[in-house]
């Protein structure tokens, strides 16, 4: 009785239930919340803290930014008949609200385009080493068509192409990366696909902020793994797989897409690279210590850089259980899957 009573009493005042109303439709930095409000951040804040409190609300950290998404409570029935209902979600102030939320909208997409027309020079010296990115796009997609990529975890997400790129097929997603400035160019990238393609992304993708070597996700969370052009960050790559067979449950997999071993040197001078590619030794080798089974690999020629796609599974454990038949017909499809 009380709880209900907490979640009546916070949506009793105005700003709390406009707040509710915006973050249904997408998740929102406090500072944005108080641009579209026209209030001041700690006033803001004082009601985020109602919210929350109540199960209204969700706060997460990202770099110096505070965002927001609808907590637990807000799924509840009889909550979600009166966001949805025309005397809420139609009056003349949360008509005002969403037209604020488009300026804010706006202004991310005008950021993300800021941030392209800055790296574009460094990007492009980069793709012009190998193959058109298109080309292992498909090469990816090709691998991937009949997985069941079921939850997603996309480490070093960067601008959000691969949870562009699979997340439709995903039943929902993790964008991971280490930079908070990234996630808010994901974030932008994802408003501009869903608004062109119709899609549902931004509900079913939780950006989130955290180091490939120590993933902010709970053992055996995850059937599926994207790393893109990522791992040749990591200063040890095989604990990186390690952490990655960690979160991965049985019969999931990762899709690994990075540059086969190459000696330019520039590339870690000058971009940052820790590793200069990887042997194909080296990764089943990785693989198998992480306790991953390399299913299927795929050689992308086109450059000075030669693209690779290494897939691998995590076996399933071992098991008198009932389901134990069902996990290695999950694990023969992945198979026949990327053949």
């Amino acid at each position: 009785m009380d709880h209900i009573l907490n979640i009546f009493r916070a949506l009793a005042d105005p700003t709390r239930l406009r707040i509710v109303l915006l973050l249904q439709k997408m998740e929102l930095a406090v500072g944005e919340l108080a641009q579209i409000l026209n209030q001041s951040q700690p006033r803001i804040s004082r009601h985020i803290r109602i919210l929350d409190e109540a199960g209204l609300a969700e706060r997460r950290k990202e770099g110096s930014w505070v965002f927001l998404k609808p907590g637990p409570a807000s799924e509840l029935e009889i909550l979600g008949r009166i966001f949805r209902s025309d005397k809420v979600a139609k009056s003349e102030q949360a008509m005002q609200d969403q037209a604020q939320l488009s300026l804010v909208r706006k202004a991310r997409a005008e950021m993300a385009e800021r941030y392209f027309s800055a790296h574009a020079e460094e990007w492009d010296a980069i793709r012009s080493l190998h193959l058109p990115e298109a080309e292992v796009e498909r090469a990816m997609l090709v691998l991937l068509k009949d997985a069941q990529l079921g939850k997603m975890l996309d480490i070093g997400t960067g601008t959000g192409r691969m949870v562009e790129l699979f997340g439709p097929s995903a039943q929902s997603v993790i964008a991971l990366d280490k930079s908070p400035e990234m996630l808010r160019l994901a974030r932008a990238k994802l408003l501009e696909s869903e608004a062109a393609n119709g899609s549902a992304l931004v509900q079913k993708t939780e950006l989130k902020q955290g180091d490939f070597n120590q993933l902010p996700v709970e053992n055996c969370a995850v059937d599926s793994v994207i790393l893109h052009q990522v791992l040749h960050y990591a200063q040890h790559p095989e604990a990186v797989l390690v952490e990655v067979s960690r979160v991965l449950k049985s019969n999931g997999f990762v899709l690994i897409a990075d540059f086969a071993a190459h000696d330019r040197e520039d590339l870690r001078t000058e971009h940052a690279h820790a590793r200069l590619g990887f042997s194909d030794d080296s990764m089943k080798r990785w693989l198998t210590a992480s306790k991953l089974e390399l299913v299927q690999t795929r050689t992308l020629d086109g450059g000075e850089l030669t693209v690779k796609i290494w897939v691998a599974r995590k076996p399933a454990i071992t098991s008198l259980h009932p389901d134990a038949d069902k996990a290695a017909s999950r694990s023969e499809n992945l198979k026949r899957a990327t053949a």
